[in-house]
């Protein structure tokens, strides 16, 4: 895959004297050194043993519309709760010395509705308090994994907030954000500060995609192509060769985990009826490399539509609208 530099445009805030990597949190905080994102990779941090997961009664639920989890002191996941949405996806925050990226916004529209505007900057600015500066500091850049409303809806509510950027809602808008000129091959490094996301094209599930790669934790965020639970697959042959980059990316670099955007699977491999709010045994978000490697190697033997099961994804072949529990004249296996 080629590779180049998303050039971003700077920010008004005074750029800080760069430090050394082992400066503790209180001395960055103290100091307002610059952090380093480079050294001791990767990042260690952590998942929640369970997520907000909905509850028996949507209108009783007393959690939170998000679920905000510190993965690392600069890496935080949102995700919806699926008693405000069935889709509960999930959206990393990503920090770095001068941008912070969101990725996929959520189902929810207006502030009033759940403010996910709010959340994310209380998350901006509990990261400045922590290291000692200012979240007018930061530029925003909300993006999106794909072009399905439950990744974009909230893309609005950061419409008129200063120093943000967003992207916009057509294919060559998404592809333009990033500065791509050969989408899906191209690889885009975004730079935040110090910290590089690794961003290119993986259309199948729609045709407008990205997969993100951060460096820094090592996370391989995927988003709707490849997740735990049904991946609908619109154009195979498409989705086949994104899955090939896929593959190819992890041969060459190191990712501490594979992160799509949803989980619609029970810890036992149980599929979750479309449009469940409550799922009290849903499967973590995160998978393995080795996940993503039997899923392809399970999609290299299908030949026609259907629903192919690989222990941890289903691999909706060209059977968008049914799940595995409709009959549909396809086949399941």
């Amino acid at each position: 895959m080629d590779r180049r530099t998303f050039l971003a445009l700077p920010t008004a805030a005074a750029v800080l004297p760069v430090a050394g990597a082992l400066l503790t949190e209180a001395a960055e905080a103290a100091t307002g050194r610059r952090i380093d994102f480079k050294s001791n990779l990767p990042a260690t941090g952590s998942f929640p043993t369970k997520w907000i997961c909905g509850f028996p009664s949507a209108m009783d639920d007393k959690d939170p519309p998000v679920q905000v989890h510190w993965y690392n002191p600069h890496t935080a996941i949102l995700r919806q709760n699926k008693s405000y949405s069935y889709e509960a996806p999930f959206a990393p925050l990503y920090f770095g010395n001068d941008r912070v990226l969101l990725l996929d916004e959520g189902f929810v529209t207006l502030r009033n509705d759940w403010d996910l505007r709010g959340a994310v900057e209380a998350c901006i600015a509990q990261w400045c308090a922590r290291h000692g500066r200012r979240p007018e500091e930061l530029e925003l850049l909300v993006a999106f994994s794909h072009l399905h409303a439950d990744h974009y809806a909230a893309v609005n509510q950061f419409a008129d907030r200063p120093n943000t950027r967003y992207m916009g809602l057509t294919h060559d808008e998404m592809v333009g954000f990033w500065g791509m000129t050969r989408f899906p091959e191209e690889v885009v490094t975004v730079d935040l500060g110090g910290r590089d996301i690794l961003v290119w094209g993986s259309p199948g599930h729609v045709v407008s995609e990205f997969t993100y790669y951060d460096s820094y934790t090592q996370i391989l965020f995927t988003g709707d192509m490849f997740y735990a639970g049904r991946c609908y697959i619109s154009f195979w042959d498409i989705w086949f060769a994104s899955m090939q980059r896929l593959i190819d990316f992890c041969d060459r670099n190191p990712v501490t985990h594979v992160m799509g955007c949803h989980v619609e699977i029970s810890t036992k491999g149980e599929d979750y009826p479309y449009g469940m709010t409550y799922q009290p045994d849903e499967a973590p978000v995160q998978m393995s490399v080795a996940d993503l490697r039997h899923a392809f190697e399970v999609a290299k033997t299908v030949k026609e539509p259907g629903i192919y099961f690989t222990g941890k994804v289903f691999l909706c072949n060209q059977t968008r609208g049914t799940t595995t529990i409709d009959k549909n004249p396809y086949r399941y296996s």
